[in-house]
């Protein structure tokens, strides 16, 4: 690894614009932002539905900037933090693989910077201050049964999803039920992310609504006098973070809201950054083009970070699961069936009117006419193709899609639509998302979704953008329906508002924001060894 002082020198950032977090690892001072006077291409990776294992995208974002490098082109890159809970549970990690990997990863995949410490202590005080409040005196009449803003913790644990608290003697606070969501959901994450500045930071975090009062009144963090406090706990997170890739070229790595139950990319200042000093700077946006792809284009690009180009990713094991096969094994016939999934979110991204390539990540195993078969696909469908090989060769393997995308990037003029327009009632808005973007037939709203969009509407909230919580693994909110389903129901259970965001969250189906470890997760095979090494990540 280069030292970091030269990691961001190559940027074209001085010294003082920088604190660094040992030798490899240091923030940037948002001030940079006053020389940021380059308008880099913004190139977005998204992917198809992913099986539960992923499909690379992390690895050919860092793979696409790696081969611009040795293209002789000006890149960077901007990826989320990985939370700790998934690394210990399903995925892993969540830095790239191989020879295209953000480094060094052990630090940035577990407490890394303090950056997600600092979002959960945030947003547990505004939680600790909310029922202190209560325990003394309740000025503004708060009503414990209506306490919306729940507790966080950066890790899988089913068993906190609903919990009573306050249980003991009056001195220990009013008994309530409660829950916990993993600290990527907080609303604080996704504050973090959109903000632009401290002063804009605080003015969200003013907006937050906590709870309710006896008569329906909304109770907000400015409300509580927790903006100031929780502004100290995230002084330096706001600051994004700078790395380098595998090949050393720089990358900025902040924020870390998921995209089935959060919007799904990292900050508006690592954009802003990264742009603002590279003539090419590539982003990826959570899972498919059903949730991270379409809440970059209808939440973020609304804020001025518009992209200039698509990455599609597939992956042959995607399609044969899709095709309902088995992703280990070899089947022309399971990877023709799932075609329909990737011929689906090829029709979503052409929606929004940005130029688009479709990049298959190749894996070991993958059969040549496997490959042929997408290749051709995209041949009859005029669509950009290049095969990827990230993982084996870093930006070596991703030349030919780094060249096909700098040729696009040169020709081909995005012309951004968003979906829906923002002063589209509620309903008109999740409808247009699930009947275009996922395939559904209609939507359904269950009693509690009803009231909720009474409330939004008597808040004058209902101009919000839409931030669907689903699952990642099918375009339905039932994640055992594969490929490309058609005619089915979404199930709008309730809707939470973000009001300190800037957003509404259906909770479809039976998502939750709270997730748990499989039976075999991650963290058993995770151990440090003689040398302090960690291994198993």
């Amino acid at each position: 690894m280069r030292e970091i002082q030269e990691v961001a020198a190559s940027l074209g950032l001085k010294a003082e614009d920088i604190i660094p977090y040992g030798r490899y690892k240091a923030k940037v001072s948002i001030d940079v932002l006053k020389r940021a006077n380059k308008k880099g291409k913004v190139i977005l990776v998204t992917t198809i539905n992913p099986t539960p294992g992923g499909e690379g995208k992390t690895t050919v974002t860092i793979g696409i900037a790696q081969a611009l490098a040795k293209l002789g082109k000006k890149a960077t890159l901007a990826i989320r933090e990985p939370s700790i809970g998934p690394t210990m549970g399903i995925k892993g990690g969540g830095t790239g693989g191989g020879k295209s990997m953000v480094v060094p990863s052990d630090d940035i995949n577990l407490h890394f910077n303090g950056d997600m410490h600092a979002v959960s202590m945030a947003h547990n005080l505004l939680a600790a201050m909310v029922d202190n409040h209560i325990y003394h005196g309740n000025e503004f009449n708060i009503d414990p049964r209506y306490v919306v803003w729940p507790h966080v913790v950066d890790m899988n644990d089913r068993s906190l999803r609903n919990i009573v608290i306050g249980l003991g003697s009056p001195r220990d606070g009013m008994p309530r039920q409660d829950r916990f969501s993993i600290t990527a959901a907080s609303e604080i994450m996704a504050i973090l992310c959109l903000s632009k500045n401290m002063d804009e930071l605080k003015k969200r975090l003013a907006r937050i609504i906590t709870s309710y009062s006896y008569n329906d009144k909304p109770i907000t963090a400015g409300e509580l006098n927790a903006v100031g406090a929780m502004a100290a706990l995230l002084k330096d997170a706001i600051n994004p973070n700078l790395v380098q890739t595998s090949e050393g070229v720089p990358a900025l790595v902040h924020g870390g809201p998921f995209a089935n139950i959060a919007h799904g990319t990292s900050s508006i200042l690592a954009a802003m950054i990264g742009r603002g000093f590279a003539d090419y700077f590539v982003t990826e946006a959570g899972f498919g083009s059903d949730l991270g792809a379409e809440k970059f284009i209808n939440i973020v690009s609304r804020h001025g970070i518009k992209p200039d180009a698509i990455v599609l990713v597939v992956s042959i094991k995607a399609l044969r699961w899709h095709g309902g096969g088995d992703i280990s094994k070899k089947s022309i016939r399971a990877v023709k069936k799932g075609l329909k999934n990737l011929e689906k979110h090829v029709e979503n991204i052409s929606m929004f009117g940005i130029p688009f390539i479709v990049a298959l990540n190749k894996f070991k195993g993958d059969g040549e006419n496997e490959i042929k078969i997408v290749e051709n696909f995209c041949m009859e469908n005029d669509i950009p193709f290049a095969v990827a090989e990230p993982y084996e060769h870093g930006g070596e393997g991703c030349i030919e899609l780094a060249g096909k995308l700098v040729d696009i990037l040169n020709n081909r003029k995005a012309k951004l639509k968003y979906l829906y327009s923002l002063e589209a009632g509620v309903k008109e808005k999740i409808e247009r998302i699930a009947t275009s973007i996922y395939g559904a037939g209609r939507v359904v709203y269950s009693v509690a979704a009803e009231d909720d969009i009474r409330i939004i509407d008597k808040l004058e909230l209902n101009e919000l953008p839409i931030c669907m919580a689903k699952t990642p693994y099918s375009l339905s909110d039932d994640p055992s329906l594969r490929g490309r389903p058609r005619n089915f129901k979404i199930t709008i259970k309730e809707i939470r508002i973000s009001a300190g965001a800037g957003f509404l969250v259906p909770i479809t189906g039976k998502i939750t924001t709270m997730p748990g470890l499989p039976k075999h997760p991650n963290a058993v095979k995770i151990d440090v060894d003689k040398r302090g090494r960690i291994i198993g990540i």
